[in-house]
C-alpha cells in the first residue's frame, strides 16, 4: 500500500513509454502532430526515452511535459506485466496499452486517498478512506483481465463521495467560503481574489489571472488551469491539486506550492 506520494510519481526510467505509444496525440497547441493509440511517437527511441525531451515545449510538444501518470506507467511495465516489454514481446502490446490508462485512474485515486488520510479534519472518514484505498490498491494489484475500464469506473463512484466529504471537513474550517465547483471561470479576472477554502473541482480556470490569490485550502480536484496565471498565488494547504495542473499552468517563484508537488521548471523566474 502507498504510504506517501513519492510512491505515486513517475519513474520512466522503468517504464517502456508507454504514454508515448498507449494514447493518442492530435495536432493541437499541445502537439505538433497527429498520432494513434497503440502507434509509438516518433520521438520515441529504442531504449524507451523520448528523443526531444529536453526541447518538448520548443518543438511543439507542450502537452507532453504536463502529462502525469501518477507511477502507473513503471507499475504496468515491470509489475503488471512483469518487465516484458511491447518491442521485445510483441504479444503484449495490446493488452498492455490497453491496461496503462486504466491502471494510471487507479493511480490516480490513489494519489487523493493518500493526500485525504494526511489531512488531520478529515478524521471522521478515515477508517472509511483506509477500507477504500485498501480496495484500489488490491485492483490495481490485479492482473491484465481485471483491470479494466467498468471495474474501475464503478469503483470511481464509490470513491468520489468520500473524497467530497473529506473536501468539505477541511475546508468548513474556512467561513465565508465560496462554492464554485465546475464553474466556467475562463479567462476571469481572478487577481488577489480571496478564495481560500474555495470549492473549485472541476472548475474551468483556463487562462484565468489568478496572480497573487490567496488559494489556501481551496479544493481544486479536477480544475482545469491550463495557462493560468498563478504567479504570485498562495497555494498552501490546497487540496487534491496534482502535479499536472500544476505543470499545466503558469506560475513564478513568489508562487506558493505545496510540498507535495514539485515548481514546474517551465515557470518564470
Amino acid at each position: 500500500m502507498p504510504r506517501n506520494h513519492l510512491d505515486l510519481r513517475p519513474d520512466c526510467g522503468s517504464c517502456f513509454g508507454l504514454c508515448c505509444v498507449a494514447l493518442p496525440f492530435t495536432a493541437s497547441a499541445d502537439f505538433a502532430i497527429d498520432k494513434d493509440a497503440g502507434h509509438p511517437c516518433p520521438n520515441l527511441d529504442a531504449h524507451f526515452r523520448c528523443g526531444i525531451h529536453a526541447g518538448l515545449r520548443e518543438r511543439g510538444f507542450p502537452g507532453c511535459t504536463v502529462y502525469d501518470c501518477f507511477g502507473a506507467g513503471q507499475r504496468v511495465s515491470q509489475v503488471t506485466f512483469g518487465g516484458r516489454d511491447w518491442r521485445s514481446d510483441p504479444r503484449t502490446a495490446r493488452r498492455m496499452f490497453g491496461v496503462f490508462p486504466v491502471m494510471r485512474q487507479l493511480h490516480e485515486l490513489l494519489w487523493y486517498l493518500t493526500e485525504a488520510l494526511s489531512l488531520p479534519p478529515a478524521r471522521p472518514v478515515h477508517a472509511e478512506l483506509r477500507r477504500v484505498l485498501e480496495t484500489t490498491e488490491r485492483l490495481a494489484r490485479g492482473g491484465p483481465e481485471e483491470l479494466v475500464e467498468p471495474v474501475v469506473a464503478a469503483h470511481r463512484e464509490q470513491v468520489r463521495p468520500l473524497l467530497l466529504r473529506t473536501s468539505e471537513l477541511v475546508r468548513a474550517e474556512v467561513p465565508g467560503r465560496r462554492d464554485r465547483s465546475g464553474a466556467d471561470l475562463m479567462g476571469a479576472d481572478l487577481k488577489g481574489a480571496d478564495l481560500r477554502g474555495a470549492g473549485l473541482r472541476g472548475a474551468y480556470l483556463i487562462g484565468a489571472d489568478l496572480r497573487n490569490a490567496d488559494l489556501r485550502t481551496a479544493d481544486l480536484l479536477g480544475a482545469d488551469l491550463r495557462a493560468a496565471d498563478l504567479s504570485g498565488a498562495d497555494l498552501t494547504g490546497a487540496i487534491f491539486l496534482t502535479q499536472a495542473q500544476l505543470n499545466a499552468a503558469r506560475g513564478d517563484t513568489a508562487t506558493v506550492v505545496p510540498p507535495a508537488l514539485a515548481r514546474p521548471a517551465h515557470w518564470q523566474s
